[in-house]
């Protein structure tokens, strides 16, 4: 005997929302099988439940859609930073700077080892440090760094930077659209149990399959499990094979 299946997936949800709310409308009062009451629960929850999946997955699209240019902009701030650091350390082992100046950027006096760079807030912490600290040695009248100079460093810093603060605003509204959405689903799935099980309380006296049929009318769904496929599908094919 086939059982009854809930939706399990957004869309799945809006479908038996959407019939129920529909044969509603379509069906006087005391003619529907399931209550007004949860009509009427059903009715002013599904324009709500909508509008919430629309922003989640408009949100979705947005992220997506911007991943791209954000990395773009994390991998260009990545490489000036660490091209201006080896410039440093390049100049040092020529002899043209002091080694102890790379301790303005917050570097260790006598190691050329970069920092890690590998991460947003690497990036931030030390394109900060690059550029705080090339200002600090200007202030005293030294040379600047150049090819890269920390003009250029600081454009390519400040792209990343304004890309990551919308990357985080999205972030952070994406999950409070998905625990939203979370609740929401779980509110949509108590009315859908309580419209079919009304449904299929009110078709209750009927025989099996008609009472399934006429609940199928209202949106529900009705599934043969693996072990019960082989024998509907003989009986069908004996049926066809009589008929003929």
């Amino acid at each position: 005997m086939p059982y009854r299946r809930l939706p399990n997936t957004d869309k799945s949800r809006l479908r038996a929302l959407r019939t129920a709310v529909e044969k509603g409308k379509e069906i006087p009062p005391f003619k529907l099988a399931f209550k007004q009451e949860t009509l009427q629960r059903a009715s002013s929850f599904l324009p709500k439940y909508e509008k919430a999946i629309t922003e989640y997955h408009n949100i979705y699209k947005t992220q997506t859609k911007n991943h791209k240019d954000y990395s773009a902009k994390f991998k260009k701030a990545k490489l000036y930073i660490s091209h201006f650091i080896q410039v440093v350390n390049m100049a040092i082992a020529r002899g043209e700077i002091p080694a102890k100046i790379r301790t303005y950027y917050g570097l260790q006096e006598n190691s050329k080892k970069l920092p890690p760079l590998n991460s947003e807030a690497n990036i931030i912490e030390w394109g900060k440090k690059i550029i705080d600290g090339e200002a600090q040695r200007k202030i005293r009248g030294m040379p600047p760094i150049t090819n890269p100079t920390t003009a250029v460093v600081k454009v390519h810093y400040d792209n990343f930077w304004e890309a990551y603060k919308f990357q985080k605003k999205m972030y952070e509204k994406h999950e409070r659209a998905h625990n939203e959405l979370t609740d929401l689903r779980s509110e949509a799935n108590d009315i859908i149990v309580k419209i079919w099980n009304e449904v299929e309380h009110t078709f209750s006296d009927e025989p099996e399959d008609v009472k399934r049929d006429k609940a199928k009318e209202y949106g529900l769904v009705y599934v043969y499990r693996k072990n019960e496929l082989g024998n509907r599908n003989l009986f069908n094919f004996n049926n066809n094979s009589i008929v003929s």
